[in-house]
């Protein structure tokens, strides 16, 4: 696995497409998928943020919460733009942020509408999946895969 600064360094191209993707419309926007207790898959929107060369979110008490202290697998996909059919998907484990300075400072972004219930989580990337489209419509897109070293 490796943070999104990682991830940066290795597929410059790729993430800056990518983070653009998720931060297209100012805030961060996305879906994102993580694993039932019984194995099924559950799909929530959510609004990642970019900090201190991780990808982080806050995730307010809630099944998605309960399934990444569980079982950190994720999926999480940028909206589309209205444009283009362009896709950037990333791939990997979540795991808790304790309270501290990191928390602190990221929750101060958000002017004091975190609470306090809510967990931050970093979510660290396996893979990293661009597809772009030259205009809406356009079959099959050019297809960018990273994968993390092992």
């Amino acid at each position: 696995m490796a943070r999104w600064t990682e991830f940066e360094r290795a597929s410059p191209d790729v993430a800056a497409a990518g983070r653009q993707l998720f931060t297209q419309y100012g805030v961060g926007l996305g879906f994102l998928a993580t694993i039932r207790p019984d194995g099924g898959p559950r799909l929530h929107p959510m609004c990642p943020v970019f900090a201190e060369g991780g990808l982080y979110a806050f995730i307010v008490p809630s099944p998605k919460q309960r399934d990444l202290a569980r079982d950190g697998r994720y999926a999480m996909h940028a909206f589309a733009p209205e444009d283009a059919d362009d896709e950037f998907c990333v791939m990997g484990r979540a795991h808790d942020v304790q309270a501290g300075s990191l928390r602190d400072g990221l929750a101060a972004g958000y002017h004091g509408v975190i609470p306090d219930s809510s967990a931050l989580f970093e979510f660290d990337i396996g893979r990293a999946l661009l597809s772009r489209y030259r205009h809406r419509g356009d079959w099959p897109p050019a297809y960018t895969v990273w994968k993390a070293a092992r």
